[in-house]
């Protein structure tokens, strides 16, 4: 009477297991539904950065991205890695962990701001409603993700740095105030 041994190792404590056919988890309660993304983000620079060692060059990848969730959260995260990939997914991570809360009055900003970040500077006003958004580049970016429907952006240097600007933008979105709170 010899038992096939793959049967004979089944059970709850042997590596093999049960199985649940009713899509439960292993610790018996069932796995919740998976939430669905509220943040929406935009890759805004990727670059492939070398690191020279004695053995030769080492690539990997650098990749600047926005998070926000169009009603007044927006966020800005570098990540590095190995493949383009894992630079991404790193870079959502710290965008969403960094986010901040910003003050939007029908549609727009509150007052203009001027912020620098390093050699960046930017300027940005509020603007009537149905003006719509008239900026260019990362700024563009980061003022749709918030949510912010009119604004008049600039960018004040001469300046490719999209890092930069990026962060730039969202000092100057936590400088906003409004009258109640100031």
């Amino acid at each position: 009477m010899e038992q096939n041994n793959t049967q004979q190792n089944r059970g709850p404590n042997s590596r093999g297991g049960f199985r649940s056919d009713r899509g439960g988890d292993r610790r018996g309660g069932k796995r919740p539904p998976r939430e669905q993304p509220d943040f929406d983000s935009v890759v805004l620079d990727i670059a492939r950065v070398t690191r020279v060692t004695r053995g030769g060059k080492r690539f990997s990848f650098r990749a600047a991205v926005a998070a926000g969730n169009g009603k007044g959260k927006v966020g800005v995260g570098v990540g590095k890695g190995i493949d383009v990939q894992q630079a991404i997914q790193k870079g959502t991570n710290k965008a969403k962990k960094n986010m901040i809360q910003i003050v939007m009055v029908n549609g727009t900003i509150p007052h203009d701001v001027r912020s620098k970040y390093n050699s960046a500077v930017i300027m940005l006003k509020p603007a009537v409603v149905g003006w719509g958004v008239k900026a260019g580049g990362p700024v563009r970016v980061l003022v749709k993700l918030a949510g912010i429907e009119n604004i008049i952006g600039k960018i004040l240097t001469r300046t490719n740095n999209k890092i930069n600007i990026a962060r730039a933008t969202v000092d100057a979105l936590k400088k906003l105030k409004t009258k109640n709170s100031a």
